[in-house]
């Protein structure tokens, strides 16, 4: 049986979203329903190829339980971080060391130095699975993820030469921020959550407001100092992904929260080079393994993929009736497939 189906999220889906932002509320996936109301229309109009810069484009992507009906997990990517009405704005972290021969003694200190890039790389985020399904043997956190990957391998050219991933840091329950407390608030006069929403819209008061110099950690709150390029217990799951296929902390962390950012080179990720195109072929799968098989048409929801049986030949992909019916697809049809196994 086919169950989970991954395509396009439209305006339809808005309650689905806003419900699903919930549970993580950051800039790319606000818990507003006028800012989920926007980016479904930007994600809609990037589906179609309304949005004519491949740069300014973002893509919305919802799992759906076709048992229930249910929305239950989203992803995104966004074309490119960093432009020049919008620059990609971090903190790079380094080590510097202090020697002294009168005392005889050595210190390393970890530093923070502001930095902003106008030609960044394409953005992978919004992940959310509902906390009902997180542990559902399926593995769903994993489809919702690597569907995204599966789309930059089809549409190469419309994305950067790197991805970047911004993982969550501890936060408290309550949702604060102990680097932000220490240092953005001093500079901006703003509470974490304002100062994440208006960087949605406007990055003008980081660049003006944010310290040039330095800033060492060590004269910061023990608080503050432990979240710096730490892993959140939400997204730990998210880091391992991550590195496995080929992720690497890039010693960059987010200025507001000190969350880590992972990089890698688009063409050398894993699930990139794994997706192939195949032509379909209807029948009983033999010796098959489970993948992503995804297909795109003229219409809504322009992008549709299921996980299925499949076996991958040097030019066709054999997946099951149920599977076929699902994506409308028939024998001949080109698809993308993701091998899983």
């Amino acid at each position: 049986m086919v169950r989970w189906e991954i395509r396009a999220a439209t305006r339809d889906d808005h309650d689905a979203l806003l419900a699903l932002s919930r549970h993580l509320d950051s800039v790319n996936l606000p818990h507003d329903p006028t800012e989920i109301a926007d980016l479904l229309a930007h994600s809609e109009a990037s589906f179609r190829g309304q949005v004519r810069d491949p740069r300014r484009r973002q893509y919305v992507f919802v799992l759906c339980d076709r048992e229930t009906g249910r929305a239950v997990a989203t992803s995104m990517i966004i074309g490119q971080l960093g432009r020049k009405d919008a620059p990609y704005i971090y903190f790079d972290v380094f080590e510097e060391q202090k020697y002294s021969a009168t005392l005889d003694r050595h210190f390393r200190h970890t530093v923070l130095s502001i930095g902003f890039s106008y030609d960044g790389p394409t953005e992978i985020g919004g992940l959310v699975v509902h906390p009902e399904y997180r542990l559902t043997p399926d593995r769903l956190g994993m489809l919702i993820s690597y569907v995204r990957f599966l789309f930059i391998a089809t549409h190469r050219a419309d994305f950067r030469d790197e991805l970047l991933a911004e993982l969550m840091p501890p936060l408290e329950p309550d949702g604060t921020s102990h680097l932000w407390e220490a240092v953005g608030r001093h500079f901006t006069g703003l509470s974490y959550r304002e100062a994440d929403r208006l960087s949605k819209r406007n990055k003008e008061f980081i660049k003006t407001l944010f310290p040039d110099g330095d800033i060492y950690v060590s004269l910061l709150p023990r608080e503050a100092q432990a979240v710096v390029g730490r892993v959140g217990p939400q997204t730990r799951g998210v880091e391992k992904l991550l590195r496995r296929i080929g992720f690497r902390y890039a010693n960059r962390v987010d200025p507001f929260d000190g969350g880590p950012h992972f990089i890698a080179p688009t063409d050398e990720v894993v699930l990139v080079q794994r997706t192939v195109r195949r032509r379909i072929r209807r029948g009983i799968v033999a010796g098959g393994v489970r993948a992503l098989v995804a297909r795109e048409t003229a219409s809504a929801p322009w992008f549709r993929a299921v996980s299925a049986t499949a076996f991958v030949g040097s030019d066709v992909v054999a997946i099951g009736d149920e599977a076929c019916r699902v994506l409308e697809v028939d024998d001949g049809d080109e698809v993308a497939v993701l091998p899983l196994d």
